[in-house]
């Protein structure tokens, strides 16, 4: 399947997939195979791995459902796998109740783990919103971030975005005060 053929998306939808995709590992060879098909050689050289755990983690995306061969290529008698991911995107549920986020996970480790002296643009902004005002600051946000993926090219740099808009859990009120100090309690 060439990879100009695959699916627009792919949803997470299996306990199989999640799991294969919750690996920060396997997160970096997905991004590795976002924009071009690669050999096992080339994915273990891109995130610095060993040849043989990058093939194990390769072969679990590939039982997922998550990436597939491509093309095959004969090489000194051997066969050569290239890899591509399933569909262009990978849309993953929402996080249960108390369970990881685990777009934000991965967006926070690339984060860490991307060159210290580079370029970033990093902000966390706490804003009062109404509901439609949340609601047009969302779509904005996908808009605006939809506009940049079409302009993406594979030749160029990779660049993550990751945006998190959400109403953050209550914080609950100091309990109301007396008047008193903590000198009156003595």
């Amino acid at each position: 399947m060439p990879t100009e053929d695959r699916p627009e998306a792919l949803h997470v939808t299996t306990a199989e997939q999640l799991r294969a995709v919750s690996n920060l590992t396997r997160h970096r060879i997905m991004a590795v195979l976002r924009f071009e098909p690669a050999t096992i050689t080339q994915i273990a050289a891109r995130v610095g791995l060993a040849k043989g755990s990058s093939s194990y983690h390769v072969r679990l995306l590939e039982r997922a459902g998550l990436v597939k061969v491509v093309r095959t290529q004969k090489v000194r008698g051997v066969t050569e796998r290239y890899y591509a991911m399933a569909a262009r995107s990978i849309v993953l549920p929402d996080p249960t109740d108390g369970g990881p986020d685990v777009v934000m996970r991965h967006a926070v480790a690339d984060l860490e783990a991307s060159p210290a002296d580079a370029e970033r643009h990093v902000l966390m902004a706490h804003l009062r919103l109404t509901d439609q005002q949340f609601t047009e600051l969302g779509a904005r946000l996908k808009a605006l971030a939809d506009e940049y993926r079409a302009l993406s090219d594979p030749a160029l740099p990779d660049a993550s975005l990751a945006f998190a808009l959400f109403h953050p859990a209550a914080i609950p009120a100091p309990a109301a005060t007396t008047g008193q100090t903590e000198e009156d309690d003595k």
